[in-house]
């Protein structure tokens, strides 16, 4: 039992858990964006089934550690290129994740007349479909991060449930910020562009470290949380100081 919590466990896990809530944010922001195309009334189911989804198949995939081993297997070369199993999901994830980046990013700026029929042609079934695909791609590469930093299999277990209790927890309130102010949701859909190519790079062979890609992340959000703020305080209305006639109070 000692062994179990031991003082290297329990740093794994709480390291791990930070890192698995930093990497699920892309995965918050996608089920968002997608959930915010159906009726109001089920937008809220669709995120709670996406991050239920998303807690399903990463738990699976912590119990198919020796699949996912396999996955890094050579399974044909294409002149220096190596593909492996894990190679062709990155790929196929990054081209999907761009496609949908560029296909939400047109509609936005088509207008309000497009976007109302996009949305009305979404179903629940269509967007619970995508996050599939997606939360399969963004699994994976949560497990293989999970897998590198950990030995017991409960504490990467363990790790991903807060994780996914945390990112259900802030689902909400992201979902609702990201939908009131339009520059958030356009710039959450760059990241997405952004993601995808790291992705479409890592199936290439082509490491880009993550913490770049978080910085650069971080940094245009800390930017554009301040033009809003500036932009808040440009809208409220002048308060006119009373000038005070200095005679009359001597008196």
């Amino acid at each position: 039992m000692e062994a179990i919590f031991s003082v290297e466990n329990l740093l794994a896990l709480v390291t791990l858990t930070m890192m698995e809530i930093v990497l699920g944010v892309d995965n918050i922001i996608f089920i968002s964006i997608l959930a915010g195309k159906l009726p109001t009334a089920q937008q809220r189911p669709a995120r709670q089934i996406g991050l239920a989804l998303a807690l399903i198949t990463r738990l699976l995939l912590l119990l198919s550690i020796s699949w996912i081993a396999g996955l890094t297997q050579p399974l044909f070369e294409i002149g220096p290129w190596h593909v492996t199993g894990r190679s062709l999901i990155m790929l196929g994830g990054g081209l999907f994740l761009i496609y949908k980046a560029t296909t939400e990013i047109h509609e936005k700026l088509e207008g309000a007349e497009h976007t109302e029929q996009s949305a009305a042609a979404t179903t629940m079934q269509a967007v619970v479909f995508q996050i599939i695909l997606l939360d399969i791609v963004f699994s994976l590469d949560s497990v293989i991060t999970a897998v590198g930093m950990a030995n017991a299999l409960w504490v990467m277990m363990t790790a991903v449930i807060i994780a996914v209790g945390v990112m259900l927890f802030l689902a909400e309130g992201i979902a609702k910020f990201v939908s009131d102010h339009p520059t958030i949701k356009m710039l959450a859909l760059s990241f997405l562009l952004l993601i995808g190519f790291s992705l479409v790079a890592e199936g290439f062979e082509l490491h880009i470290p993550k913490g770049y890609i978080y910085f650069a992340m971080g940094f245009s959000v800390m930017v554009e949380l301040l033009n809003l703020r500036v932009a808040a305080r440009a809208r409220q209305p002048v308060q006119l100081h009373q000038r005070y006639d200095t005679t009359k109070l001597s008196h």
